[in-house]
């Protein structure tokens, strides 16, 4: 009876050592997921209108408006892809470390563009804080819409 009752004390014993050891395990590797997800790069720098104007006038940069219906562009830019489109467009620098500058109305529409960008391997990607609403706001100037 002794021997039962050892051999099912070290069997309860093994058991409760062999859940602690998984609970702890997986409260590691939740924290280790967690960290990782909250130190991952953003998708794009969010920059004022002067940083955004002086990204745009360096040589190799790639100007994207993403606004939809077209209500205007700022000078210089390069590209017109819808928001919703740019993850399909076949427009876009194949060079994905190509710098761009992307920018819609109020910043909604390029922040989904920009996440796009991001899946689809860009790394040098600066979205205009506050669209071209902030870029008139600070006194710059936007070409009408097309006709």
């Amino acid at each position: 009876m002794r021997k039962d009752r050892r051999f099912v004390l070290a069997t309860l014993a093994a058991v409760l050592l062999a859940t602690a050891g998984s609970a702890c395990s997986a409260d590691t590797t939740a924290d280790t997921v967690a960290s990782s997800v909250s130190t991952s790069a953003p998708a794009a720098t969010l920059v004022g209108p002067e940083a955004f104007a002086a990204r745009v006038a360096e040589a190799d940069v790639v100007t994207i408006n993403v606004h939809v219906p077209d209500e205007g562009s700022i000078a210089g830019t390069d590209l017109t892809i819808a928001f919703d489109q740019v993850a399909t467009s076949t427009e876009l620098p194949e060079d994905r470390a190509t710098p761009l500058a992307v920018y819609c109305k109020s910043d909604n529409m390029s922040g989904d563009a920009v996440k796009d960008l991001a899946a689809l391997g860009y790394t040098d990607v600066v979205e205009l804080e506050g669209g071209f609403d902030g870029w008139v706001e600070a006194g710059r100037p936007l070409e009408p819409a097309a006709a």
